[in-house]
């Protein structure tokens, strides 16, 4: 089991979604405004939007797990970059298309450069980039 082939957020709005997730550069073959479900192109995985209710009764129909608002669920997503202007680049079109700045990119702990932004459903997002950092031939970060 030691892959992720698929990460699936629960959305409130999938047309706001879905706008933004391809605004900040998310590719999909999904041609509708307001589809049940989307799925986005990745390297080496698959983003999926799907409504949060229906992702609650998915996962248990007689008794959903109770969807919180706001606050912070414990998970980050991230997406690690090959150079500081694409961390910049990133979190300007999450903000200009409908995100929320949560920390500004700068120089962290760790030596690299980073920022976190949240998508329209309170989802975070990390950006980043580190100077030693390798990539491999499909563009995933090296970690050894």
């Amino acid at each position: 089991m030691n892959r992720i082939n698929l990460i699936c957020l629960g959305v409130a709005d999938m047309e706001k979604s879905l706008k933004f997730y391809k605004n900040i550069g998310f590719e999909t073959h999904e041609t509708g405004d307001n589809p049940p479900i989307v799925f986005f192109d990745n390297q080496g995985s698959k983003l999926e939007l799907y409504p949060i209710d229906e992702l609650a009764k998915d996962i248990d129909e007689a008794n959903p797990p109770t969807i919180s608002a706001g606050g912070f669920g414990g998970i980050t997503l991230a997406c690690n970059l090959k150079s500081e202007q694409e961390v910049d680049d990133i979190i300007e079109k999450a903000k200009r298309f409908g995100g929320t700045v949560a920390k500004q990119p700068q120089r962290v702990s760790w030596g690299g450069y980073s920022g976190y932004f949240r998508d329209p459903n309170g989802y975070y997002w990390e950006v980043a980039f580190g100077e030693s950092w390798e990539f491999d031939e499909n563009d995933m970060l090296v970690i050894d």
